[in-house]
């Protein structure tokens, strides 16, 4: 994505009313601030509840801008938590799982952790192996964000702000975000991140929600989702999953999801490289379209309940990662233990590394310009079983 004045791209959404519901039947889009417990140290966790009329609600918790829940009907109206995550801030912390987080100040890894910016070399936190990942050990999904804002609607909506300072984790630059999320009352919600800084400095900012459209708490894995991407080529990686600077096109490859796919149809399939790295899929896909306007991106349905999740996105790529490195060590929500398959990923950005690379889309972000990444994730329900 374009780093620059970006307009503040939302989308109007023409359709049909959601759920099945008449139009008449759909009411007001509320919001609320809640109290989501104690970090160890004794610290208050602030969270906002939004909910609209037709069964979908979402809990923010300030802890990391966290998406802590996301309940939507299945085709029988049977309302279901359908991300992963903890039911206490202690264990955001204990146990970090980037669980619905906003991951930044760069989402992904960067190469060793290093990037030149102006001729100057940078070396931030490295917390993957070689590499870093997702802003690091001090990375926006581990600090307590301020909610400045919480209005009914609709949209109903909560505005999260953070100010990162010069140096922080390695970056350069003060930066100050914003997170905002939006429920309407079509079943969509919204997710847009702003940023400013005041010296030059990169930034990737997205969300990192694992869902499992089947619902989150019960014994489905993902691998029987039907998934569309809207994109004709990935960006493959090395050993340590960083990008080549390849893009190569997904025809006839187990990356082609043009059309729906079940996810498990190649997932195991050793013969391919990219899967053996990633122990599945964990690679960034090139959205097709114009970057820096909401297009969209991906589409996933849950053929047993019936859900749909679509994803609009402004960012030039979207990674898909199968939750290959969910390993049964981490009990979550309800006491479930999740494990590999049990839920993915959708998240628009930057590519990985593209601080390194000139000739991917820039990550750059320099004092009197903003930092934009307007997000989309539709729900509906499909009629057949």
């Amino acid at each position: 994505m374009a780093i620059g004045r970006a307009p503040r791209w939302m989308v109007a959404l023409v359709s049909l009313p959601a759920f099945g519901l008449p139009a008449l039947a759909l009411a007001a889009v509320e919001a609320r601030r809640v109290d989501f417990g104690t970090l160890q140290d004794g610290t208050r966790v602030a969270a906002a509840e939004l909910s609209n009329g037709t069964g979908m609600s979402v809990r923010i918790i300030a802890l990391g801008a966290a998406i802590q829940a996301l309940s939507v009907p299945d085709r029988r109206s049977v309302r279901a938590d359908v991300v992963l995550g903890y039911d206490s801030p202690r264990d955001y912390v204990a146990k970090p799982q980037y669980f619905g987080v906003t991951a930044g100040r760069f989402a992904n890894r960067i190469a060793r952790g290093k990037f030149t910016l102006d001729g100057r070399e940078y070396q931030l936190e490295t917390n993957d192996g070689p590499n870093h990942l997702h802003g690091g050990l001090h990375g926006l999904d581990k600090v307590l964000w301020e909610i400045s804002e919480v209005a009914s609607g609709p949209p109903a909506r909560v505005v999260l702000r953070h100010v990162s300072p010069d140096g922080a984790g390695g970056y350069p630059g003060t930066l100050t975000t914003t997170a905002t999320y939006s429920l309407s009352d079509r079943n969509e919600l919204t997710v847009e991140y702003h940023a400013t800084t005041d010296r030059p400095t990169i930034v990737n900012i997205t969300n990192h929600a694992y869902f499992n459209l089947a619902g989150a708490a019960g014994n489905s894995s993902v691998l029987d989702h039907r998934l569309t991407l809207f994109a004709e080529s990935f960006t493959p990686v090395d050993a340590t999953l960083i990008p080549t600077g390849e893009r190569r096109n997904v025809a006839g490859t187990p990356f082609d999801f043009r059309q729906p796919r079940a996810i498990g149809q190649f997932i195991r399939d050793g013969r391919d490289e990219q899967l053996r790295i990633g122990r599945g899929y964990d690679h960034n896909f090139v959205i097709s379209g114009q970057a820096g306007k909401l297009r969209p991106a991906a589409r996933l349905e849950d053929p047993s309940s019936g859900r749909v999740m679509e994803v609009l996105a402004t960012a030039p790529g979207v990674q898909f990662y199968s939750g290959n490195f969910l390993d049964g060590t981490v009990v979550g929500k309800a006491g479930r233990i999740y494990r590999q398959g049990d839920a993915l990923c959708l998240e628009p950005q930057v590519f990985p590394d593209a601080p390194n690379r000139p000739d991917f889309p820039t990550a750059r972000l320099d004092p009197g310009r903003e930092y934009v990444n307007t997000m989309v994730f539709r729900f509906s329900v499909s009629s057949h079983d």
